[in-house]
């Protein structure tokens, strides 16, 4: 940890473009990617800032959501993580680094557009983690389509269930849980703001989290409850090279932002905790971008 609190020039501390094709089916394993992201498995110390909380983390196995799972447990969470079954090779991973700090993990695999499995896999991190104080919705869909006319009735609605409706399910199902003082974070992207041509139906779904999330902090302040959203740049992901992006793409990807490189799942981990802490109970319905630059508005 000593190497990455060392000043460094953040545009040369993490590996830059151009990356090699990597083309893997969705939804990919993070485990193949190249180079590998940076999720903190090494890099990230804690300091007790989430002692004794129960943190649910929709996709979890890999990106963000690893990143964000991994940052909880040093910081003394107990983790329930949900992922597709095909990730569990990823997920598996994520277990085993939040159990090495003494927390408890629990391994949640299902689909997320399945209303019913949604309700399920918050009521089973209840039972098995005692309870819910930290509510992150993460898990999403991107597919890359470069033209109105490829983006099918079916691309549409799992990319609308994925991010959108199961937001929706899993805050439902949650939200009488949570005490005053927990906290609901959830992942939209700089596509909300600057959407791209190719992906209609993520950006939309973006936007969408924003604009739910928002009017979602005004209800549940009034138990206490603050509700925030993390808004990333070009993040180095396994959603990348499975489908997020071209294979061109892939290979320039994060080349645009002002740092020069892709962001790594570890250096947006802070800003989860962040908002998950008592330390951050005076921010709610705000959107926190971290973006490498291109900024959020």
């Amino acid at each position: 940890m000593s190497e990455r609190l060392t000043m460094q020039d953040p545009r040369t501390q993490y590996p830059q473009p151009p990356f090699p094709e990597q083309p893997q089916a969705a939804p990919g394993l993070a485990r193949k990617m190249d180079p590998q992201a940076d999720h903190g498995e090494t890099s990230y110390t804690g300091s007790g800032r989430l002692a004794g909380r129960r943190a649910l983390i929709t996709g979890g196995d890999s990106g963000i959501g690893r990143a964000a799972a991994i940052a909880y447990a040093r910081e003394g969470a107990d983790v329930a993580i949900s992922y597709l079954a095909d990730e569990e090779a990823d997920a598996a991973e994520v277990i085993a680094l939040i159990e090495a700090e003494g927390r408890t993990a629990v391994a949640l695999p299902g689909d997320v557009t399945d209303e019913g499995w949604c309700r399920t896999l918050v009521a089973q991190a209840v039972e098995r983690l005692g309870g819910l104080d930290i509510l992150v919705v993460n898990a999403g869909r991107q597919q890359t389509r470069p033209d109105v006319s490829e983006l099918t009735s079916e691309d549409f609605d799992r990319t609308m269930k994925t991010n959108l409706y199961a937001l929706h399910w899993i805050a439902q199902a949650a939200v009488p849980h949570l005490p005053a003082g927990g906290a609901v974070i959830t992942t939209a992207s700089v596509q909300a703001y600057d959407p791209s041509a190719h992906l209609l139906d993520y950006a939309t779904t973006k936007a969408g989290i924003v604009a739910y999330t928002k009017a979602l902090a005004k209800q549940l302040i009034e138990k206490g409850v603050r509700a925030n959203v993390v808004a990333p740049g070009p993040f180095w992901t396994v959603l990348q090279p499975s489908g997020g992006q071209t294979q061109e793409a892939v290979q320039k990807f994060g080349s645009k932002s002002e740092i020069g490189r892709p962001g790594q799942p570890v250096e947006i981990a802070p800003v989860y905790v962040l908002l998950a802490s008592q330390e951050g109970s005076y921010i709610t319905g705000e959107v926190y971008g971290v973006t490498g630059g291109a900024g959020i508005a």
